[in-house]
């Protein structure tokens, strides 16, 4: 079933409040909207360095609902643990393999919606990319969707780890050609080789990342 506005309103309406404010506190500017598919299952998956970034991601995600993977502490309170499920949010226990969140993931995007991923799990605390977590590239092989890159930056200039409050700065969002599942299958060069699928997926958003650099100094 589409996730419209009529079938999904609180996911709608919070999402035009965070994009507005993102617009007038971070001026920011979302490139690259088109790679999103319209319809079908597919992964959004995103640098991770701020507490801004999921809104963010959400934000400038305005074709399709992006369910988010999240990990449960962040519905440790009433209002939170009312809020985050009725938008879509998938808890994840960061504790230990948490099989029961993947699989949720994984027949999510097998319905056909979109999941929203950080691959690198955790809050990046210099704003440099890391690696990719390995149950991150299992999800990724097993849903076969697309993915599509993206690179967010400013936020970690906005509100980095370990901050107590939020600065000025300029968020950009950039989404980048997806990744078919044909890539990403070639990409395993053997089988059950889930890290060489996080590895490509990083890849693609550092390249990003790397066109934002060189078009910043032309």
């Amino acid at each position: 079933m589409r996730e419209g506005f009529f079938t999904q309103p609180l996911y709608w309406l919070s999402r035009g409040f965070v994009y507005l404010l993102l617009l007038l506190k971070y001026r920011m500017r979302v490139t690259g909207r088109e790679h999103v598919p319209r319809r079908g299952g597919a992964v959004i998956a995103a640098n991770h360095c701020s507490y801004l970034d999921p809104p963010v991601m959400g934000g400038c995600s305005n074709r399709r609902v992006v369910h988010f993977m999240a990990r449960d502490t962040l519905l440790s309170n009433p209002v939170a643990k009312w809020f985050f499920p009725r938008v879509g949010v998938i808890a994840l226990d960061r504790t230990k393999g948490d099989l029961g969140a993947l699989k949720k993931a994984i027949a999510t995007l097998k319905d056909g919606k979109v999941v929203g991923l950080f691959p690198e799990g955790t809050r990046s605390p210099d704003g440099r990319m890391r690696a990719a977590k390995g149950g991150i590239g299992f999800l990724i092989a097993k849903s076969g969707v697309p993915v599509v890159p993206l690179y967010i930056s400013g936020t970690f200039e906005a509100f980095p780890k370990g901050a107590k409050k939020f600065k000025s700065s300029r968020v950009r969002a950039r989404f980048g050609p997806a990744i078919s599942p044909e890539e990403i299958r070639a990409a395993m060069p053997g089988k059950g080789d889930y890290e060489a699928v996080g590895a490509l997926v990083m890849d693609r958003i550092r390249r990003i990342a790397d066109e934002a650099d060189q078009n910043a100094g032309e």
